[in-house]
């Protein structure tokens, strides 16, 4: 017996179609998960009426830690090891509320949970995943105290290899293990960073040969590579080694904009992340101090980085380093980037089509459009002046067609 697949079809609505045009009054059918036509006067066999609503592409957002659910370092190193898994599935949930029906998972996913997605096991997002970070010894990424205790943010186990590698070949092969774990995508620190005990924001890491092999082995599998770059130098050093997005961007000058324009690289800036940590602290969690100082530090420079980087037109896609803080906060990330200087259509552009486009899935996501993954968001109202409070407009959440937050 056949069974006839359902067209559906949603009338009345403004259509933000991820492009960075103005919204616009159309009808939007969708059949077997794919959108199918985009116009007026379409006909369906289900009508679903959305008059006064305003409806965008499902976002994204390209830095996230779904397995880490905040920085209270305490309860860190209390909580039982798989207890991060259960955890996880909250988070997914979390953001898949928010609107955002894609993520790229910037260290700690591994291959089950994005699985666990993909078969229907857990409602959230799908996952590209970098699985462990790499990093240096003595990096963003090295767990060492002051103590000499080890206390990693992501603790190995059988999918999810250790991080740290010095030297070329070490390099290479870790890429080898992390292909072989699921890793879709390579993620690297190239600097010291904010919650690390025992590094510097502003230093780079590893040096070029070691960056290059990264890059090499990443291409011959067919990854791109993530760094996570707060340094000038570090972030040059990813630039010049042909590395795909600049995660944070905090030191930002003249010369790695130029560089970033030059070699087409994006821009993932983050910029609700320092606030986290320094919120976290005011709320009385365990954060060390050195992290909250740092935090502090950066807040200042890492906007006005964001803003010449727009006024410069580097490529710019939404990520929030969520894990950091709150699952289900990300979209105060778009508000900081409108404060920023990124006009509106831009921003939302930067959370669909150019999100899209930074992780390689442009063919099937980010836009409104024929053949595409028919995944929406419903907001109550037309868009607004300003993208503060955008979450609270959030009516319904589509997904591959179906229906997965209301």
């Amino acid at each position: 017996m056949t069974v006839m697949s359902k067209r559906i079809i949603f009338t009345g609505a403004e259509v933000f179609d991820g492009t960075g045009s103005a919204p616009r009054r159309c009808d939007i059918t969708i059949e077997d998960g794919r959108f199918l036509e985009i116009g007026t006067s379409l006909d369906g066999d289900e009508v679903v009426d959305l008059t006064g609503s305003t409806v965008l592409p499902g976002l994204f957002d390209c830095h996230v830690h779904v397995t880490s659910s905040g920085i209270d370092f305490m309860r860190h190193i209390q909580s039982p090891f798989s207890y991060q898994f259960y955890q996880a599935e909250q988070n997914l949930m979390a953001t898949l509320a928010c609107g955002i029906t894609t993520v790229r998972d910037a260290s700690g996913a591994d291959l089950g949970v994005q699985r666990a997605v993909e078969d229907g096991l857990i409602k959230g997002p799908r996952l590209q995943i970098s699985v462990t970070a790499l990093s240096q010894t003595g990096g963003h990424g090295d767990g060492w105290m002051p103590s000499g205790c080890v206390i990693p943010h992501s603790i190995p186990h059988p999918g999810r290899p250790a991080g740290i590698v010095d030297g070329p070949v070490e390099a290479r092969k870790k890429v080898r293990e992390l292909a072989r774990a699921g890793a879709n995508v390579i993620k690297v620190f190239t600097s010291g960073g904010v919650l690390s005990p025992r590094d510097n924001p502003r230093h780079a890491h590893f040096r070029d040969d070691e960056l290059d092999a990264i890059v090499i082995e990443a291409t011959a599998l067919g990854m791109f590579v993530m760094a996570h770059a707060q340094a000038t130098d570090g972030i040059k050093s990813a630039i010049r080694a042909g590395i795909r997005s600049i995660e944070h961007g905090i030191f930002l000058d003249a010369e790695a904009i130029e560089m970033m324009l030059d070699k087409g690289t994006w821009l993932v800036p983050t910029l609700v992340a320092p606030k986290a940590v320094i919120d976290a602290a005011e709320m009385g969690l365990s954060v060390p101090e050195s992290s909250v100082q740092k935090a502090k530090e950066v807040m200042e420079v890492h906007k006005e980085s964001f803003t010449q980087a727009v006024k410069a037109g580097v490529k710019i896609a939404m990520g929030t380093d969520s894990g950091v803080g709150p699952h289900g906060n990300n979209l105060e990330e778009l508000y900081l980037m409108e404060q920023g200087g990124m006009p509106i259509y831009d921003v939302l552009a930067a959370t669909t089509s150019s999100a899209a486009k930074l992780l390689g899935w442009d063919e099937q996501l980010g836009t409104i459009e024929p053949g595409k993954r028919a995944d929406l968001v419903v907001l109550e109202g037309p868009l607004g002046s300003t993208l503060q409070g955008i979450k609270s407009k959030i009516k319904k959440v589509y997904k591959d067609g179906v229906c997965v937050s209301s």
